[in-house]
């Protein structure tokens, strides 16, 4: 039968009208202020008690809240007004103290039946919603102390090497001071580090000691060392953010020794700040024999304190790769994969050392909260950068390690899966510290936001009015089409996980005036096919099948077009190539095949008089 569809056919458009409201409905339910607490540390629990700790310290602020919730990794209390966050945030963070990260937050309104079918709101840039601002300052003077610590270690084996006996040789601040029983001593050790450590430059200041050799950095080596510090922290973020899923994240360098991190639209903010503002590493260290080296406590004290070497065999900056994992008895562990320095490391090492105990040492840089008192009585906090530092593993070596092995002793999956990202990500080349954190606004400002939406709206507005007053009741169809377009391309966004930014709005704009292009192409053929005396059937069929062609065409052209923006472009240019390129195939459908199955329900297989068209 001419121009009617088979059930098949009427079913999955049913199905797609279906997918369209309900993966556009949850951004009809706008997300809650909120306040997101958890622990510095995945291994802290936060519980009923350290929720009603954080309400009731809300409620002597007179700041309103609702329906908090704790889940034993971290609280969320809904606020009734976004304008109180900061002074929540402020109220609650001198309340807990610096183990806890108190971080802004937007909780979902999305209902339950909606949200177990994977709907979820679209994500919004940074220019229409907002986002978690980060500003890091990274400590380069610890980047050359590790240089420097480095050097010194190379520098005297060297020495012994070529026997050239020293009385000692140590680190104080940014110089190598080595002190010797003779001038000829100092001349040969003088030698030596101008033609093996052109790094390093020997000073002769007046009134220094003849028998002391002082060692600096050149200025050349210093400035490569920091930059190359600040790139590897920027290449160690941007993983972490990947790792995180966040989308269209933003990781720069500020000025000398700061990094920028935007992360827009992220939900799990508190979780975001603690895998970016967590500055880790680990050391592999011996465990020292007599009363040589360090002592160190375990962490969360699960363990006797050890003393260890000085020394490390190898760091973080030597693994590869690191997967989170269980062990022979259903415990968490990370598998490790060393570089191929690291891995000749630790078997020289272990090769030498059977049956000594090897303990890893987990190091981080933390920032704590100090209450203080201002003049005029308001208590300011203060952040104050410290260093922890705690065995998390000591095992005796039962043979020589190579490239690749475990560590153990970690007590949930979580930190597992924490301690196996921040390796995954890369080392730092030094530490950093959180000196700002803030959430962004709209950049556009709220009128640029709200004539975004005007547009939108405006532009649909007109292409209606133009295809009812041209084609009359096709006319009607194509704007029905062209609305499920519009509920298709929000919600496969959504689905997607598409972040829409201001220029994504000009790329909606801009698709909705696209889509009609179809329809207008196939009513002017079904015209043309009246015209030359084809009956209406025939002509509607004629009209659909021939104009398919250059229809395909010109939105072939166009999709082509947005990939290459997509490929070779960021940030906003993506986000209107991701708009454009959704919208150009939910048109192509809703042009064609959705106007064409209403055009058949309405007047397939009738005999019609007039086409009204």
């Amino acid at each position: 039968m001419p121009n009617k569809f088979p059930l098949w056919k009427n079913l999955m458009l049913l199905a797609v009208v279906a997918f369209a409201f309900i993966y556009a409905a949850p951004n009809l339910y706008p997300p809650d202020p909120a306040l997101q607490l958890s622990g510095q540390s995945s291994a802290m629990q936060i519980d009923g008690a350290v929720l009603k700790k954080v309400e009731q310290a809300l409620d002597a602020a007179n700041i309103e809240h609702f329906s908090g919730e704790a889940n034993g990794e971290s609280a969320l209390i809904r606020l009734t007004d976004s304008e109180l966050q900061m002074r929540a945030k402020e109220v609650v963070q001198a309340e807990m103290g610096g183990e806890y990260v108190v971080a802004l937050n937007l909780a979902p309104t999305t209902p339950e039946w909606l949200s177990s079918l994977g709907g979820s709101p679209m994500k919004l840039g940074l220019d229409l919603s907002g986002g978690v601002h980060f500003l890091l300052e990274v400590d380069l003077n610890a980047a050359l102390i590790t240089r420097l610590e480095g050097d010194l270690q190379e520098v005297k084996s060297s020495l012994r090497e070529e026997k050239i006996r020293y009385r000692s040789f140590e680190l104080k601040g940014q110089q190598i001071i080595g002190r010797f029983r003779n001038e000829a001593q100092v001349e040969q050790a003088t030698s030596l580090v101008r033609e093996n450590f052109r790094d390093l430059q020997p000073q002769f200041k007046q009134g220094q000691n003849p028998l002391t050799l002082v060692l600096e950095l050149s200025e050349i080596a210093s400035g490569q060392i920091e930059d190359n510090a600040i790139k590897q922290n920027l290449t160690s973020l941007r993983n972490r953010v990947n790792e995180l899923g966040v989308s269209e994240p933003l990781v720069s360098r500020q000025g000398k020794n700061r990094i920028v991190v935007e992360l827009p639209g992220v939900q799990d903010t508190a979780e975001a700040k603690r895998i970016i503002g967590k500055t880790a590493n680990l050391e592999f260290r011996l465990e020292a024999e007599g009363r040589i080296g360090e002592m160190f406590e375990f962490r969360e004290g699960r363990g006797q304190d050890a003393r260890l070497e000085t020394s490390a065999v190898i760091t973080g900056e030597n693994v590869t790769d690191a997967r989170s994992s269980y062990d022979e008895n259903g415990r968490p562990q990370v598998n490790i994969t060393l570089d191929t320095k690291g891995g000749w490391q630790m078997g020289h090492s272990t090769r030498d050392n059977v049956g000594r105990r090897l303990a890893v040492l987990f190091i981080e840089y933390k920032t704590k909260l100090e209450k203080s008192k201002a003049e005029n009585g308001e208590i300011v906090i203060t952040p104050v950068p410290f260093v922890e530092k705690h065995i998390i593993s000591l095992a005796t070596v039962q043979s020589q390690l190579g490239k690749s092995f475990r560590i153990t002793g970690i007590d949930s999956q979580r930190e597992s899966s924490e301690l196996a990202l921040l390796l995954r990500a890369g080392a730092l080349a030094a530490p950093m510290y959180i000196v700002e954190e803030r959430t962004i606004g709209p950049s556009l400002g709220a009128d640029n936001i709200r004539l975004g939406v005007l547009s939108v709206t405006l532009g649909m507005t007109l292409v209606l009015l133009f295809m009812i007053a041209v084609y009359r009741g096709f006319g009607v169809l194509a704007n029905v089409a062209l609305t499920m377009n519009l509920l298709l391309l929000v919600g496969f966004m959504s689905l997607l996980g598409a972040t829409l930014t201001l220029p994504g709005i000009a790329g909606i704009v801009l698709t909705v005036g696209m889509a009609v292009d179809a329809n207008v192409l196939i009513f002017s053929r079904i015209r043309e096919e009246l015209a030359s005396g084809s009956s209406i059937q025939a002509a509607i069929s004629g009209g659909y099948d021939r104009a398919f062609v250059s229809i395909l065409d010109a939105n072939i052209t166009t999709l082509i077009v947005a990939v290459i923006l997509f490929l070779i472009g960021s940030g906003p240019v993506q986000g209107f190539a991701v708009t454009l390129s959704i919208g150009i195939l939910t048109s192509m459908f809703t042009s064609i095949v959705l106007t064409r199955g209403l055009v058949n329900v309405i007047v397939g297989g009738r005999k019609i008089e007039k086409l009204w068209i």
